[in-house]
Protein backbone atom coordinates (compact mmCIF):
# COMPACT_ATOMS: atom_id res chain seq x y z
CA UNK A 1 0.00 0.00 0.00
CA UNK A 2 1.35 3.43 -0.93
CA UNK A 3 2.24 5.86 1.78
CA UNK A 4 -0.05 8.76 2.49
CA UNK A 5 0.84 12.31 1.58
CA UNK A 6 3.19 14.22 3.83
CA UNK A 7 1.49 16.14 6.58
CA UNK A 8 2.26 18.58 9.35
CA UNK A 9 1.91 17.57 12.98
CA UNK A 10 1.80 19.86 15.99
CA UNK A 11 3.53 18.43 19.05
CA UNK A 12 4.05 19.65 22.61
CA UNK A 13 7.53 20.19 24.02
CA UNK A 14 7.86 20.41 27.77
CA UNK A 15 10.71 22.29 29.36
CA UNK A 16 13.11 20.26 31.46
CA UNK A 17 13.19 22.78 34.29
CA UNK A 18 10.67 25.42 35.26
CA UNK A 19 10.20 27.52 38.36
CA UNK A 20 6.74 27.52 39.85
CA UNK A 21 4.32 30.01 38.34
CA UNK A 22 2.42 30.23 41.60
CA UNK A 23 3.96 32.75 43.96
CA UNK A 24 1.21 32.97 46.59
CA UNK A 25 -0.38 30.38 48.82
CA UNK A 26 -4.07 31.02 48.15
CA UNK A 27 -5.31 28.42 50.62
CA UNK A 28 -3.54 29.98 53.60
CA UNK A 29 -4.61 33.47 52.60
CA UNK A 30 -8.27 32.43 52.49
CA UNK A 31 -8.02 30.58 55.80
CA UNK A 32 -6.42 33.64 57.41
CA UNK A 33 -9.08 36.06 56.25
CA UNK A 34 -12.11 34.72 54.40
CA UNK A 35 -13.64 38.21 54.22
CA UNK A 36 -10.66 39.51 52.25
CA UNK A 37 -10.95 36.93 49.46
CA UNK A 38 -11.92 39.52 46.86
CA UNK A 39 -8.56 41.27 47.26
CA UNK A 40 -6.37 38.22 46.62
CA UNK A 41 -4.19 38.63 43.52
CA UNK A 42 -5.82 36.74 40.65
CA UNK A 43 -3.29 37.53 37.95
CA UNK A 44 -0.94 34.66 38.73
CA UNK A 45 -1.28 31.30 37.05
CA UNK A 46 -2.21 28.27 39.10
CA UNK A 47 -2.38 25.58 36.43
CA UNK A 48 1.30 25.66 35.51
CA UNK A 49 0.71 26.64 31.90
CA UNK A 50 2.68 29.27 30.07
CA UNK A 51 6.40 28.53 29.81
CA UNK A 52 5.97 24.87 30.77
CA UNK A 53 5.11 23.87 27.21
CA UNK A 54 5.51 25.08 23.67
CA UNK A 55 4.33 23.93 20.27
CA UNK A 56 6.35 22.87 17.27
CA UNK A 57 5.31 21.80 13.78
CA UNK A 58 7.07 18.76 12.29
CA UNK A 59 6.77 17.12 8.89
CA UNK A 60 6.28 13.44 8.25
CA UNK A 61 4.05 10.80 6.73
CA UNK A 62 2.08 7.76 7.81
CA UNK A 63 2.98 4.27 6.60
CA UNK A 64 0.56 1.43 5.85
CA UNK A 65 0.25 0.69 9.59
CA UNK A 66 -0.57 4.35 10.31
CA UNK A 67 2.76 4.84 12.09
CA UNK A 68 4.10 8.40 11.80
CA UNK A 69 7.49 8.58 10.07
CA UNK A 70 9.40 11.78 10.78
CA UNK A 71 10.87 13.56 7.75
CA UNK A 72 14.64 14.05 8.05
CA UNK A 73 17.55 14.90 5.76
CA UNK A 74 18.45 11.32 4.81
CA UNK A 75 21.44 12.41 2.71
CA UNK A 76 23.30 13.64 5.80
CA UNK A 77 22.39 10.64 7.96
CA UNK A 78 23.70 7.11 8.32
CA UNK A 79 21.53 4.04 8.74
CA UNK A 80 22.26 1.67 11.56
CA UNK A 81 20.95 -0.75 14.14
CA UNK A 82 20.77 -0.10 17.87
CA UNK A 83 22.93 -2.63 19.74
CA UNK A 84 21.96 -1.33 23.17
CA UNK A 85 19.89 1.48 24.60
CA UNK A 86 19.94 2.85 28.14
CA UNK A 87 17.39 5.61 28.51
CA UNK A 88 17.69 8.28 25.82
CA UNK A 89 21.32 9.24 26.40
CA UNK A 90 23.27 6.02 25.88
CA UNK A 91 22.50 4.31 22.59
CA UNK A 92 25.15 2.28 20.78
CA UNK A 93 24.46 2.11 17.05
CA UNK A 94 26.26 -0.05 14.48
CA UNK A 95 26.39 1.28 10.93
CA UNK A 96 24.65 -0.95 8.36
CA UNK A 97 26.46 -2.70 5.53
CA UNK A 98 26.69 -0.59 2.38
CA UNK A 99 26.97 2.64 4.38
CA UNK A 100 30.05 4.79 4.88
CA UNK A 101 31.94 3.31 7.82
CA UNK A 102 29.95 0.04 7.80
CA UNK A 103 30.37 -1.88 11.06
CA UNK A 104 31.53 1.13 13.09
CA UNK A 105 29.93 1.83 16.46
CA UNK A 106 28.61 5.26 17.41
CA UNK A 107 27.47 6.42 20.84
CA UNK A 108 24.28 8.35 20.16
CA UNK A 109 21.77 10.49 21.97
CA UNK A 110 18.16 10.85 20.79
CA UNK A 111 16.79 13.97 19.17
CA UNK A 112 14.18 15.59 21.41
CA UNK A 113 11.48 15.54 18.74
CA UNK A 114 11.91 11.75 18.50
CA UNK A 115 11.44 11.41 22.26
CA UNK A 116 8.40 13.68 22.19
CA UNK A 117 6.70 11.69 19.44
CA UNK A 118 7.16 8.55 21.58
CA UNK A 119 5.98 10.06 24.86
CA UNK A 120 3.31 7.35 25.32
CA UNK A 121 5.98 4.62 25.39
CA UNK A 122 8.55 4.05 28.09
CA UNK A 123 11.49 4.39 25.68
CA UNK A 124 11.76 6.19 22.36
CA UNK A 125 14.63 3.98 21.18
CA UNK A 126 15.09 0.30 22.08
CA UNK A 127 17.59 -2.42 21.33
CA UNK A 128 17.14 -3.74 17.80
CA UNK A 129 15.69 -0.53 16.36
CA UNK A 130 16.61 0.50 12.83
CA UNK A 131 17.51 4.19 12.96
CA UNK A 132 18.82 7.12 10.97
CA UNK A 133 21.42 9.10 12.87
CA UNK A 134 23.53 12.18 12.24
CA UNK A 135 27.21 11.36 12.91
CA UNK A 136 29.54 13.80 14.62
CA UNK A 137 33.11 13.79 15.93
CA UNK A 138 34.63 11.13 18.19
CA UNK A 139 32.21 8.40 17.05
CA UNK A 140 29.23 10.22 18.52
CA UNK A 141 25.91 11.01 16.92
CA UNK A 142 22.25 11.97 17.29
CA UNK A 143 19.38 9.66 16.36
CA UNK A 144 17.09 11.58 14.01
CA UNK A 145 14.45 8.93 13.26
CA UNK A 146 13.37 5.46 14.33
CA UNK A 147 12.13 3.31 11.46
CA UNK A 148 8.84 1.35 11.80
CA UNK A 149 9.27 -1.78 13.90
CA UNK A 150 8.41 -5.29 12.74
CA UNK A 151 8.57 -8.06 15.39
CA UNK A 152 8.59 -6.79 18.99
CA UNK A 153 8.56 -8.24 22.48
CA UNK A 154 6.81 -5.87 24.88
CA UNK A 155 5.25 -5.66 28.33
CA UNK A 156 3.30 -3.12 30.35
CA UNK A 157 5.16 -0.90 32.79
CA UNK A 158 3.48 1.83 34.86
CA UNK A 159 0.63 2.18 32.34
CA UNK A 160 3.02 2.53 29.41
CA UNK A 161 4.26 0.15 26.76
CA UNK A 162 7.76 -1.09 27.48
CA UNK A 163 9.26 -2.62 24.33
CA UNK A 164 12.06 -4.95 25.41
CA UNK A 165 13.45 -5.44 21.90
CA UNK A 166 12.41 -4.65 18.32
CA UNK A 167 12.86 -6.20 14.88
CA UNK A 168 13.31 -9.80 16.00
CA UNK A 169 12.03 -12.88 14.18
CA UNK A 170 11.78 -15.21 17.17
CA UNK A 171 11.87 -15.31 20.95
CA UNK A 172 13.55 -18.02 22.98
CA UNK A 173 11.51 -18.32 26.19
CA UNK A 174 14.01 -19.78 28.65
CA UNK A 175 12.72 -21.56 31.74
CA UNK A 176 14.53 -23.90 34.09
CA UNK A 177 13.64 -27.40 35.18
CA UNK A 178 14.94 -26.55 38.65
CA UNK A 179 16.68 -23.73 40.55
CA UNK A 180 14.48 -21.72 40.10
CA UNK A 181 11.44 -23.94 39.80
CA UNK A 182 9.62 -24.40 36.52
CA UNK A 183 6.78 -21.88 36.03
CA UNK A 184 4.42 -22.87 33.19
CA UNK A 185 2.22 -19.82 33.88
CA UNK A 186 5.13 -17.49 33.09
CA UNK A 187 5.86 -19.42 29.90
CA UNK A 188 2.23 -18.92 28.86
CA UNK A 189 2.49 -15.18 29.48
CA UNK A 190 5.53 -14.97 27.24
CA UNK A 191 3.76 -17.02 24.56
CA UNK A 192 0.90 -14.50 24.53
CA UNK A 193 3.32 -11.56 24.40
CA UNK A 194 5.24 -13.16 21.53
CA UNK A 195 2.06 -13.83 19.54
CA UNK A 196 0.89 -10.25 20.15
CA UNK A 197 4.19 -8.94 18.77
CA UNK A 198 4.11 -11.27 15.73
CA UNK A 199 7.20 -13.14 16.87
CA UNK A 200 7.73 -16.92 16.62
CA UNK A 201 8.22 -18.58 20.02
CA UNK A 202 10.69 -21.29 21.02
CA UNK A 203 10.47 -22.77 24.52
CA UNK A 204 13.86 -23.63 26.02
CA UNK A 205 13.75 -25.87 29.09
CA UNK A 206 17.17 -25.38 30.67
CA UNK A 207 19.07 -27.09 33.54
CA UNK A 208 17.71 -30.50 32.59
CA UNK A 209 20.76 -32.10 34.24
CA UNK A 210 19.23 -31.27 37.65
CA UNK A 211 16.16 -33.48 37.15
CA UNK A 212 15.16 -36.75 35.51
CA UNK A 213 14.34 -35.97 31.90
CA UNK A 214 11.46 -38.46 32.01
CA UNK A 215 9.77 -36.29 34.65
CA UNK A 216 9.64 -33.44 32.16
CA UNK A 217 7.90 -35.42 29.42
CA UNK A 218 4.35 -34.29 30.41
CA UNK A 219 5.23 -30.59 30.12
CA UNK A 220 7.31 -31.16 26.98
CA UNK A 221 4.51 -33.14 25.38
CA UNK A 222 1.90 -30.53 26.34
CA UNK A 223 3.61 -27.73 24.41
CA UNK A 224 4.80 -29.96 21.57
CA UNK A 225 1.22 -31.05 20.87
CA UNK A 226 0.23 -27.40 20.59
CA UNK A 227 2.80 -26.92 17.83
CA UNK A 228 5.50 -25.13 19.82
CA UNK A 229 9.17 -26.02 19.45
CA UNK A 230 10.44 -27.02 22.90
CA UNK A 231 14.13 -27.67 23.43
CA UNK A 232 15.45 -29.40 26.59
CA UNK A 233 18.96 -28.08 27.30
CA UNK A 234 21.81 -28.35 29.77
CA UNK A 235 24.98 -26.28 29.72
CA UNK A 236 26.69 -28.85 31.96
CA UNK A 237 26.04 -31.90 29.76
CA UNK A 238 25.68 -30.12 26.41
CA UNK A 239 22.14 -31.44 25.91
CA UNK A 240 20.27 -29.53 23.20
CA UNK A 241 23.03 -26.94 22.55
CA UNK A 242 23.64 -28.05 18.94
CA UNK A 243 19.88 -28.11 18.27
CA UNK A 244 19.45 -24.62 19.71
CA UNK A 245 22.38 -23.35 17.64
CA UNK A 246 20.66 -24.58 14.46
CA UNK A 247 17.44 -22.81 15.45
CA UNK A 248 19.31 -19.51 15.93
CA UNK A 249 21.20 -19.59 12.64
CA UNK A 250 20.29 -16.67 10.34
CA UNK A 251 17.56 -15.54 12.78
CA UNK A 252 17.08 -12.46 14.94
CA UNK A 253 16.41 -14.01 18.36
CA UNK A 254 15.72 -12.52 21.77
CA UNK A 255 16.42 -14.63 24.87
CA UNK A 256 14.03 -13.87 27.71
CA UNK A 257 12.81 -15.40 30.95
CA UNK A 258 13.06 -14.92 34.68
CA UNK A 259 16.37 -14.27 36.44
CA UNK A 260 18.58 -17.28 37.10
CA UNK A 261 17.24 -19.63 34.41
CA UNK A 262 20.56 -19.59 32.55
CA UNK A 263 19.98 -17.34 29.53
CA UNK A 264 23.50 -15.91 29.55
CA UNK A 265 25.06 -19.32 30.23
CA UNK A 266 23.23 -20.79 27.25
CA UNK A 267 24.45 -18.02 24.97
CA UNK A 268 28.02 -18.52 26.19
CA UNK A 269 27.69 -22.24 25.42
CA UNK A 270 26.30 -21.54 21.95
CA UNK A 271 29.14 -19.13 21.17
CA UNK A 272 31.88 -19.04 23.87
CA UNK A 273 33.37 -15.82 22.48
CA UNK A 274 30.36 -13.83 23.67
CA UNK A 275 31.72 -13.97 27.25
CA UNK A 276 28.48 -12.78 28.83
CA UNK A 277 28.57 -12.34 32.60
CA UNK A 278 26.60 -14.97 34.53
CA UNK A 279 25.32 -15.29 38.10
CA UNK A 280 23.94 -17.77 40.62
CA UNK A 281 20.52 -18.44 42.09
CA UNK A 282 19.91 -17.52 45.74
CA UNK A 283 19.66 -20.65 47.86
CA UNK A 284 17.21 -18.91 50.20
CA UNK A 285 14.73 -17.32 47.80
CA UNK A 286 15.38 -19.60 44.80
CA UNK A 287 15.38 -16.45 42.67
CA UNK A 288 18.06 -15.42 40.26
CA UNK A 289 20.24 -12.38 40.68
CA UNK A 290 20.31 -9.88 37.81
CA UNK A 291 23.57 -10.11 35.89
CA UNK A 292 22.30 -8.71 32.57
CA UNK A 293 21.45 -5.05 33.25
CA UNK A 294 20.12 -4.06 29.84
CA UNK A 295 19.20 -5.69 26.54
CA UNK A 296 22.16 -6.02 24.19
CA UNK A 297 22.22 -7.17 20.57
CA UNK A 298 25.11 -9.49 19.66
CA UNK A 299 26.14 -10.93 16.31
CA UNK A 300 26.66 -14.69 15.97
CA UNK A 301 29.66 -16.12 14.12
CA UNK A 302 27.51 -18.68 12.31
CA UNK A 303 24.96 -16.09 11.14
CA UNK A 304 22.19 -14.23 12.90
CA UNK A 305 21.81 -12.03 15.96
CA UNK A 306 20.80 -12.65 19.56
CA UNK A 307 19.60 -10.34 22.30
CA UNK A 308 20.22 -11.17 25.95
CA UNK A 309 17.65 -9.39 28.14
CA UNK A 310 17.51 -8.75 31.90
CA UNK A 311 15.60 -11.34 33.90
CA UNK A 312 11.87 -10.77 34.35
CA UNK A 313 10.08 -11.99 37.45
CA UNK A 314 6.67 -10.70 36.38
CA UNK A 315 5.38 -9.98 32.90
CA UNK A 316 2.46 -7.59 32.58
CA UNK A 317 0.86 -8.01 29.17
CA UNK A 318 0.37 -4.89 27.10
CA UNK A 319 -2.69 -4.10 25.00
CA UNK A 320 -4.26 -7.55 25.34
CA UNK A 321 -7.93 -7.33 26.31
CA UNK A 322 -9.73 -10.17 28.15
CA UNK A 323 -12.06 -10.73 25.20
CA UNK A 324 -9.18 -11.47 22.82
CA UNK A 325 -7.15 -13.66 25.18
CA UNK A 326 -8.77 -16.86 23.85
CA UNK A 327 -7.16 -16.24 20.45
CA UNK A 328 -3.68 -16.69 21.95
CA UNK A 329 -4.49 -20.14 23.37
CA UNK A 330 -4.36 -22.31 20.26
CA UNK A 331 -6.11 -25.30 21.88
CA UNK A 332 -9.23 -23.16 22.51
CA UNK A 333 -9.85 -22.37 18.86
CA UNK A 334 -11.82 -25.46 17.87
CA UNK A 335 -14.08 -25.16 20.93
CA UNK A 336 -14.81 -21.42 21.02
CA UNK A 337 -17.40 -21.51 18.17
CA UNK A 338 -19.38 -24.12 20.15
CA UNK A 339 -19.92 -21.82 23.15
CA UNK A 340 -23.52 -20.71 23.66
CA UNK A 341 -22.66 -17.01 24.01
CA UNK A 342 -20.51 -15.21 21.39
CA UNK A 343 -18.87 -13.07 24.10
CA UNK A 344 -18.13 -16.02 26.39
CA UNK A 345 -15.00 -15.50 28.50
CA UNK A 346 -14.94 -19.21 29.50
CA UNK A 347 -14.98 -18.46 33.22
CA UNK A 348 -18.45 -19.16 34.68
CA UNK A 349 -20.74 -18.92 31.64
CA UNK A 350 -23.35 -21.61 30.96
CA UNK A 351 -22.88 -23.99 28.03
CA UNK A 352 -19.20 -23.09 27.65
CA UNK A 353 -17.50 -25.54 25.26
CA UNK A 354 -14.02 -24.60 26.52
CA UNK A 355 -14.82 -25.43 30.14
CA UNK A 356 -16.43 -28.68 28.98
CA UNK A 357 -13.24 -29.53 27.07
CA UNK A 358 -11.18 -28.94 30.22
CA UNK A 359 -13.43 -31.32 32.19
CA UNK A 360 -12.93 -33.97 29.48
CA UNK A 361 -9.12 -33.47 29.54
CA UNK A 362 -9.15 -32.18 25.97
CA UNK A 363 -7.56 -28.95 27.23
CA UNK A 364 -4.81 -28.98 29.85
CA UNK A 365 -5.97 -27.91 33.31
CA UNK A 366 -2.64 -26.11 33.81
CA UNK A 367 -3.05 -24.12 30.61
CA UNK A 368 -6.66 -23.28 31.47
CA UNK A 369 -5.57 -21.98 34.87
CA UNK A 370 -2.97 -19.79 33.12
CA UNK A 371 -5.74 -18.44 30.91
CA UNK A 372 -7.90 -17.62 33.95
CA UNK A 373 -5.05 -15.72 35.64
CA UNK A 374 -4.52 -13.65 32.52
CA UNK A 375 -8.20 -12.84 32.02
CA UNK A 376 -9.03 -12.16 35.67
CA UNK A 377 -5.76 -10.34 36.28
CA UNK A 378 -4.52 -12.50 39.14
CA UNK A 379 -0.70 -12.53 39.10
Amino acid sequence: MAKKLSKKVRIDFRKNRQTSKRQNDFTRQVQADETDIDHIDREQRVSGKGDLSRKRTVLGEHDENDAFILSVDEASCLRGRVLSAIGSTQCTVQVDEGQTGAGRHFECTVRRVVRTLSRHARNAVVTGDRVLFLPSENNCGVIERVEPRQGVLARGHQYKQHILVANVSQVAIVSSASEPALKPALIDRFLVSAAKGNVRAIIVLNKCDLVELADLQPIIGQYARLGYTIVPTSVQSGLGIAWLRRLLKQQQTVFTGQSGVGKSSLLNAIQPGLAIKTGDVSRITQKGRHTTRFAQLRELDFGGWVVDTPGIRQLELWDVHPGEMEAFFVEFRSFVPQCKFPDCLHIVEDSCAVRAAVERDLISQIRYESYLRLVIGDD
